[in-house]
């Protein structure tokens, strides 16, 4: 079956893992790194050995409606999960990349079960006090890294529909605060929201 095929590929770093006797693996991933506005928002996942969960994949390669169905099953699957998020006003404090591991180290703190490694998308990570592993491109080639994605994207683009409620005149619930043409043209009109972060819209007058 083309599923079975596809897992052990998925599931290869946590093999791999496994192998080299470490029990507890547990995938890290950040939402919301590039926004204008809004917090960044970190997902830790720990799912069990070759858990089944059909369609996994990079939260940013499937549509709005499969990221939020694979929520339920993720959450409801793993062995145990964080979400965590690191606001505005840190993100302009300490620099987006420092408030994105804020974010990640929050959220594995909430795990339930303390993991012996931690697979981390990306090229870089800071210490954590456990064994890390960082993946390129690892939200679509790490199970437990892809599942961390979805969270952490459909948590945070939740949170910004919750903001849209708040500032309708930004269109958060359409672009989630990144800076498309629409925001830019509404933070022209509106102003700077107490959401935006600083930081970001530093040369605001040349867009």
């Amino acid at each position: 079956m083309k599923k079975t095929e596809e897992k052990p590929e998925l599931w290869k770093y946590e093999h791999e893992a496994f192998a080299e006797g470490f029990e507890v693996v547990c995938g890290v991933d950040e939402a919301g790194r590039g926004p204008l506005a809004g917090p960044v928002c970190a997902a830790a996942v720990i799912l069990p050995p070759d858990c089944e969960i059909e369609g996994l994949n990079d939260s940013k390669k499937l549509t709005d409606k499969k990221r939020r169905e694979l929520y339920d099953v993720i959450t409801e699957k793993a062995v145990s999960y964080g979400i965590a998020f690191a606001s505005h006003e840190e993100i302009d404090e300490i620099n987006i990349l420092q408030a994105t591991y804020l974010a990640m180290e929050r959220a594995m703190g909430q795990l339930e079960r303390k993991p012996d490694l931690a697979l981390i998308d990306g090229n870089r990570a800071k210490d954590f006090g456990l064994p890390v592993r960082t993946i390129v491109k690892g939200d679509s080639r790490s199970a437990s890294i892809a599942a961390a994605s979805i969270l952490a994207k459909v948590t945070r683009d939740r949170y910004m529909e919750q903001m849209d409620e708040q500032y309708p005149q930004y269109g958060f619930a359409v672009h989630k605060g990144y800076g498309t043409k629409r925001h830019y043209a509404a933070i022209k009109e509106a102003g700077i929201s107490p959401i935006h972060r600083r930081t970001f819209l530093k040369n605001l007058d040349e867009k």
